[in-house]
């Protein structure tokens, strides 16, 4: 996958380095660039999800004719998967020589979940799409922290994944679980139900919108659970 990422985008680079035919961008727009494509491909997909990512329209946006995007970029999954990348660029601090193994880790997961809610179609797009370099260098550092911290190699792999479905999941669940009058409609139905389900209409699991702290409290329970036996 790596390698055809790679030959794709050494097919990009020769075709950024040609001009495209005179008269397919107004001139009245920035030059057309790769940087202003993805830029605008984020614009679009947070303002109509993934299905409103079309070439056409992003075209539009950009000012340009159709095809001229195709001197930039090859087709529109490459778009999806640049623009997937750049928006879950890691601008955290340098972690490399601290030891406070959890605390980065933290900071880390919440960091990625903060970004995909900035963005909530990355959450959906991400576990189907070629994982770009922001994402790897994610996955790089949170695995060489976890390592550090003393999780062995033979369960490097489930801590990481456990992890990356935890965040997922819980940022999949934020961006379409909203509070809403149909949630509160649902949990007074419970009540009424409460022989039938008396924990979960006790606890108000459907109003509970403390988001945050369930995720940072489940956190907390999976970490535990990595953390170094003495």
């Amino acid at each position: 996958m790596a390698a055809k990422r790679r030959g794709a985008e050494s097919k990009g680079s020769g075709r950024r380095n040609a001009s495209p035919q005179s008269g397919q961008e107004p001139r009245s727009e920035p030059p057309l660039s790769l940087e202003r494509i993805v830029a605008t491909a984020v614009e679009l997909l947070d303002a109509e999800g993934v299905d409103g990512l079309k070439m056409r329209r992003l075209a539009d946006r950009l000012g340009a004719g159709a095809m001229s995007l195709y001197w930039h970029v090859g087709n529109k999954e490459e778009v999806f998967d640049l623009a997937l990348d750049s928006v879950l660029e890691y601008r955290g601090p340098d972690i490399v020589e601290s030891r406070d193994w959890r605390g980065n880790v933290v900071h880390m997961l919440e960091d990625w979940r903060a970004s995909m809610l900035r963005h909530p179609w990355s959450a959906s797009l991400l576990p189907r799409r070629a994982l770009g370099p922001n994402i790897l260098s994610r996955l790089e550092l949170l695995s060489k922290t976890l390592s550090g911290a003393g999780v062995a190699d033979t369960d490097l792999n489930v801590a990481i994944w456990s992890l990356w479905n935890f965040v997922l999941g819980a940022t999949i669940t934020r961006a379409n679980f909203d509070l809403s009058d149909d949630r509160a409609a649902a949990q007074q139905r419970l009540t009424g139900l409460s022989e039938h389900y008396p924990t979960i209409e006790r606890s108000r699991l459907l109003l509970d919108n403390d988001w945050g702290g369930a995720f940072r409290k489940g956190l907390d329970f999976l970490l535990d659970g990595l953390a170094p036996r003495q």
